[in-house]
């Protein structure tokens, strides 16, 4: 009988070790899906930083005029796409106003 206690003695001891070690898994899963979303929005604000930089650097090419066919065949192309989502919301707006 005194071996059937010390066994659950036993087994409830190492149930009392996991159950701490899962609360400790817990928090710091919490604590590294909070550092992800950190992570995460750091990324985006460098890509948009970095987006931003290349149409400056395209716009100063074509400011000094030293942009070769393809780098001019570029901005043309993004200029289009601004344009087409630009009449794409005019269309949109002029849409919702009538109904």
């Amino acid at each position: 009988m005194a071996d059937v206690k010390n066994h659950i003695a036993q087994l409830n001891a190492k149930l009392q070790l996991l159950l701490k070690q899962y609360a400790g898994l817990v928090s710091e899963n919490a604590t590294q899906k909070i550092k992800i979303k950190k992570l995460e929005a750091t990324v985006e604000e460098q890509k948009s930083a970095f987006e931003k930089l290349q149409q400056e650097q395209l716009i100063l090419k074509a400011s000094l005029d030293v942009m070769d066919e393809a780098e001019k065949k570029k901005l043309e192309q993004k200029i289009n796409g601004y344009v087409k989502n630009i009449d794409k919301c005019i269309s949109l707006l002029s849409h919702k106003q009538t109904i």
